[in-house]
């Protein structure tokens, strides 16, 4: 009955109550978890010190040097006790992915990219089911699409899928693409403009508009997106037109020209050799006062769907690649000319090997761009992103090669990603902190053996040194291990939801 007391009121007001009855009976508080002597890192704070955590109903009310009293107590010696990880680009959002993002240390994972199609229903499927917390942007792509052939037998297939939980971005990709080459008419411009506000309204946080599998659509079209999430005040998280420095100034111009706040998703593989001048046109609008942000993963490879417009004619030479440089995720062979055009009729995903290591280093190490997976649909053999992308940055990026410091790369997954969404969404203000009030979304992990296992030539494996996660103040991976039957992920809204 107390728990559920405290769950109905504000953390602040919880919290205050708490201390004051705690203090009139002259007792100690006891705490549902306590995590007990551990490095606690707060990126916003700048708290790096040996500290006592107390958790309440789901919430983190106590930091202390003081010994706590818990139901639970964990032993947090020579761990460092972070806020859980905040992925921006997920693209498997089902539990079978989220159970590698939670062996990841990830306790938020948003599909912001391209965004969900029936967004409405999806948050629906996914009550009470997940592991970690969930959300999603308007998927531009498809509101466009719904426009265009919104009553089509495969749309309404698509909707009941979404119903069901079993739909996912390949199958939305192939029931939608043959709309991606159709310019709209002021009508329809119109018509999609009032279907982007009105799934805002059903919770999203922010515009997916992945203009990059979209090349020929006017730059009217896209424009007009962008005044209308200035207008919102939603951030549009884009996939540039191409790999091209061209195509990180035109979003960087329409947002600078409409107010808009725009957030460029994996600058790496969008930028490719010309990085360090994309990092350097983000970092000089920031210095302007525009709100402009990105992300990158940390792996030379980039990994998505054969059959999309990023592979029509001239992608060669666009990439600076050829056939052998794909690698075929189903069955891990490399492609050749006769393998491509036979893969691509049916469809599939695959490995696109086009980046040097030495400008993943730099990206990571350049001040504030956000670390964020890309993680794709689970196969086996799938991108090891999906399953390693916050371990590695610890292991290879912190531990190793010393590209970075520990605070500075927690912040890089915490506190930056959080800030990006908190305009659209207040709550995400309770998020990427260990603070009292704070969200228990909380990562524990070993410093000196936290390593990322997945791999490109043997699949996905669960990462090593996470021993501790707790989303909403349940505990998701003890002793590195998968708590069974335990769903306490959340779902993440932004402000307009009705």
């Amino acid at each position: 009955m107390i728990k559920a007391f405290y769950k109905s009121i504000p953390a602040c007001i919880c919290f205050f109550m708490f201390s004051c009855l705690a203090l009139n009976a002259q007792v100690d508080p006891v705490y549902d978890i306590v995590l007990n002597g551990g490095r606690v890192i707060d990126p916003e704070t700048k708290l790096d010190a040996i500290k006592n955590v107390g958790i309440i109903a789901g919430k983190i009310m106590q930091i202390s040097t003081e010994p706590l009293k818990g139901k639970e107590t964990i032993n947090a010696s020579g761990l460092v006790i972070s806020p859980g990880f905040i992925d921006l680009h997920i693209h498997g959002r089902s539990n079978k992915e989220q159970e590698y993002q939670v062996h990841d240390g990830v306790t938020t994972a948003l599909e912001m990219e391209w965004g969900v199609a029936y967004l409405k229903e999806w948050y629906a499927s996914r009550q009470n089911k997940s592991l970690i917390n969930y959300g999603a942007s308007v998927n531009w792509p498809f509101e466009r699409s719904m426009v265009i052939d919104g009553n089509s037998a495969s749309m309404l297939e698509l909707r009941e899928a979404t119903k069901r939980g079993t739909a996912d971005l390949e199958s939305m990709f192939n029931i939608v693409r043959p709309t991606y080459s159709i310019n709209l008419n002021a009508e329809q411009s119109g018509k999609m403009l009032e279907n982007i506000r009105s799934t805002l309204s059903d919770g999203a946080l922010g515009i997916g508009l992945p203009v990059g599998y979209l090349p020929t659509v006017n730059p009217a079209e896209v424009y007009k997106v962008f005044q209308l999430a200035a207008e919102k005040k939603a951030t549009i998280f884009t996939h540039v037109r191409e790999n091209n420095i061209f195509a990180i100034q035109e979003v960087i111009a329409d947002a600078i020209l409409t107010g808009a706040s725009l957030h460029i998703v994996h600058i790496n593989s969008s930028s490719l050799s010309q990085l360090p001048l994309s990092l350097s046109m983000v970092s000089e609008a920031q210095k302007k006062g525009f709100d402009i942000t990105t992300e990158l993963y940390p792996y030379p490879a980039a990994s998505t769907l054969l059959q999309s417009s990023l592979f029509d004619e001239g992608w060669q030479e666009k990439m600076n690649i050829s056939y052998g440089d794909l690698q075929w995720v189903a069955t891990g062979e490399r492609l050749t000319k006769e393998t491509f055009d036979k893969f691509r009729k049916t469809g599939g995903v695959v490995i696109i090997y086009s980046m040097k290591p030495e400008w993943i280093k730099t990206g990571i190490a350049a001040p504030g761009v956000m670390i964020a997976s890309d993680g794709m649909l689970y196969a086996k053999l799938a991108h090891p992103r999906t399953a390693g992308t916050f371990t590695r940055v610890l292991g290879k990026y912190v531990r190793e090669d010393k590209v970075l410091s520990l605070p500075e790369a927690i912040e890089k997954m915490t506190l930056l990603p959080a800030k990006t969404l908190e305009s659209i969404s207040p709550p995400m203000r309770s998020k990427g902190r260990i603070q009292v009030g704070a969200d228990a979304d909380i990562t524990i992990f070993d410093p000196a053996t936290v390593i990322d296992k997945a791999s490109f030539d043997k699949g996905l494996e669960f990462s090593g040194g996470i021993e501790y996660v707790i989303v909403n103040g349940s505990i998701i991976i003890r002793n590195g291990k998968t708590v069974a039957n335990v769903f306490p992920g959340k779902p993440v809204y932004g402000k307009y939801k009705n």
